[in-house]
């Protein structure tokens, strides 16, 4: 637990004007302080209306107080919420009061630090706050509140649960060597073992898909100029983003534009046409397209449709990381007067369309959605939740030493040590185990006053 000897205090409310504004107060004094502000007596859990007053005697505004007694808060100190109108003077008015009183002003994501500490949360729902308030579309949204009502914290409890009861077990072998028992087979350690190991290809896999809501997922467009890219663009975007024009070498830079498919956030980068040139300017942009391909997750080949796959798209399918997804669209098949489809290939799906009319763009935004081994209606996938790259590293850090404790399960002491390497992994994730820098790193993201 927590024991702050200092109140914080901050305007919890976006910025900018507003109907209503919240300051927010947390800490031992904080009844003290806004009692004094408040013209008369604040009752817990009761919405009362006052007037703010200023340590001058000024009205500042009126409105209503509520108070949260310790432990049950947000942040498990007592907490009480100002709310006035919202006004940014007003707020900040009354935040001086405060401090006046002897508040101090909150760092970012402070309070949501000290629930943290006092354990009215684990960090995996302290990271799902600021994810819920940064979600960029209904799917992430749901996917943080997932996160931020614990259900996801239960499954990696139940699996450090399991861990920790194997590792007991396996410990409490060594400490009997004199005893002619095959304990490992006895206790079934291989099939609790391969059990772990399929829980966690799953979360893992939950895990990555929630990365990429949060993110979004990353598609760069690639071609020969002139091929159509700036106009798929505009025709994904449903606006004009990218200059077209007849002229090749026309998109000298990188356009990024960010949209959602089916509520998967998606940022598409429209890209200048990979191709020898002497102009320097498009030099740089042709440099950068490269760039943009080192770390996307969505390679968009456009070809013609009357042309079909050349050397030239051979020759960069080489030079492309082996991990990258391909999609091979084959644009401007309105002057060849054939239908928009969609055809599964070995080297990636070939999706018949024309940026020009639109024909088939639906069928690519269905493919970039499928390319994510997401379900299409992600949005309703109650198993996804918000996931970040350390949560990532420390799964795959478990899911090694389970994989190592498998391969070595003859040697009861390399099983143990795995098992132990696997359950500090784990711990890490809900803050169970978490060094201060960490902690300074995660609630340095938080905007002030949450």
């Amino acid at each position: 637990m927590l024991n702050a000897p200092t109140t914080i205090v901050a305007v919890s409310t976006a910025a900018g004007n507003g109907g209503i504004g919240v300051v927010r107060l947390s800490g031992p004094r904080s009844l003290e302080i806004s009692q004094a502000i408040c013209s008369a007596k604040i009752t817990p859990r009761h919405a009362g209306l006052h007037n703010f007053i200023h340590p001058n005697h000024n009205i500042i505004d009126q409105g209503i107080a509520l108070y949260f007694p310790k432990p049950n808060s947000f942040t498990g100190e007592d907490v009480v919420e100002l709310q006035a109108h919202g006004s940014p003077i007003v707020l900040k008015q009354l935040v001086a009061a405060c401090v006046e009183r002897g508040a101090i002003i909150a760092e970012p994501g402070e309070f949501t630090k000290r629930a943290y500490l006092n354990n009215k949360m684990d960090l995996m729902q302290a990271e799902a706050v600021i994810d819920l308030i940064n979600a960029s579309t209904e799917a992430a949204a749901k996917s943080a509140i997932h996160s931020l009502s614990g259900k996801f914290s239960f499954k990696i409890n139940d699996l450090l649960n399991q861990l920790v009861e194997l590792r007991m077990y396996v410990e409490a072998c060594l400490d009997f060597p004199e005893e002619d028992i095959d304990f490992i087979t006895q206790g079934n350690v291989k099939e609790k073992l391969n059990k772990l190991t399929i829980t966690m290809h799953s979360i893992i896999e939950s895990a990555h898909q929630g990365k990429l809501l949060r993110e979004g997922i990353d598609v760069v467009l690639v071609g020969q100029p002139n091929v159509g890219k700036s106009s798929l663009l505009n025709q994904l975007s449903g606006e004009d983003r990218a200059i077209v024009t007849e002229i090749a070498g026309t998109t000298r830079d990188s356009i990024s534009t960010h949209m959602s498919f089916h509520g998967v956030p998606v940022n598409i980068v429209d890209t200048a046409g990979l191709r020898d040139t002497d102009d320097q300017v498009e030099k740089m942009g042709i440099k950068k397209t490269w760039q943009s391909l080192e770390t996307a997750h969505i390679a968009l080949f456009l070809v013609e449709a009357g042309q079909g796959i050349t050397q030239y798209e051979k020759t960069i399918l080489e030079r492309l990381p082996p991990d990258i997804s391909k999609i091979w669209v084959f644009n401007k098949i309105d002057l060849l007067k054939i239908s928009p489809s969609c055809v599964s290939s070995p080297e990636g799906a070939h999706i018949y369309l024309s940026a020009k009319t639109g024909e088939g763009v639906e069928l690519l935004i269905n493919q970039i959605v499928a390319n994510t081994s997401s379900p299409s209606s992600i949005d309703d996938n109650q198993n996804i939740f918000m996931a970040r790259d350390r949560h990532l590293v420390a799964l795959t850090q478990v899911k090694d030493a389970l994989t190592n404790a498998t391969l070595h399960i003859e040697a009861a002491e390399i099983v143990a040590e795995e098992l132990t390497r696997a359950q500090l992994s784990l711990s890490s994730i809900t803050g169970e185990f978490s060094p201060d820098d960490l902690l300074g790193e995660i609630f340095s993201q938080f905007c002030i006053g949450k």
